[in-house]
């Protein structure tokens, strides 16, 4: 079975952020779309770019994060996993799905994130994924020093 793999960037970043290019140098096969607009916006670009397809990754970055959940809500069908980096399942409006989703759910958040504190976004999470795994790293909102450390080879491909 072949997965395609998205990269989300967060609300003020792009596809070629940090992270976009630390994707683009390392992993050729993870597509970095640019979003842009409200969060309605934003998933909206994600159905077109999704249309046509099945056995979807997303990396969500912090409001990519939140993407990727609402998207996976919507559209379980469509999406073989998640990694979630400092998911903002914080941001105003968000509401977990009555069932919580049974996607393969990865959320790696930073003990010093003050943007998507772990104390709030943990609990929704837990309340968003039944099979979720959480790696509370000694790190930031922008998971400074503990990104480029994940082994994002065995975390693509497991």
């Amino acid at each position: 079975m072949n997965n395609t793999i998205y990269f989300l960037h967060g609300l003020d970043s792009s596809g070629r952020g940090t992270k976009g290019r630390f994707f683009a140098r390392h992993f050729p096969g993870v597509s970095c779309p640019n979003f842009t607009g409200s969060l309605e916006n934003r998933l909206h670009q994600l159905e077109e770019i999704c249309r046509n397809q099945k056995h979807l990754i997303f990396i969500g970055s912090s409001f990519g994060g939140l993407m990727a959940a609402c998207y996976a809500a919507q559209q379980p069908e469509k999406v073989a996993r998640l990694i979630l980096l400092a998911p903002a399942l914080n941001f105003a409006g968000y509401r977990p799905p009555d069932m919580p989703l049974q996607i393969p759910t990865l959320v790696v958040i930073g003990r010093k994130d003050t943007v998507t504190p772990p104390a709030i976004v943990t609990p929704l999470a837990e309340a968003t994924f039944a099979n979720l795994k959480v790696r509370l790293e000694d790190d930031d909102h922008l998971l400074h020093h503990s990104f480029t450390g994940l082994d994002w080879t065995a975390l693509l491909n497991s």
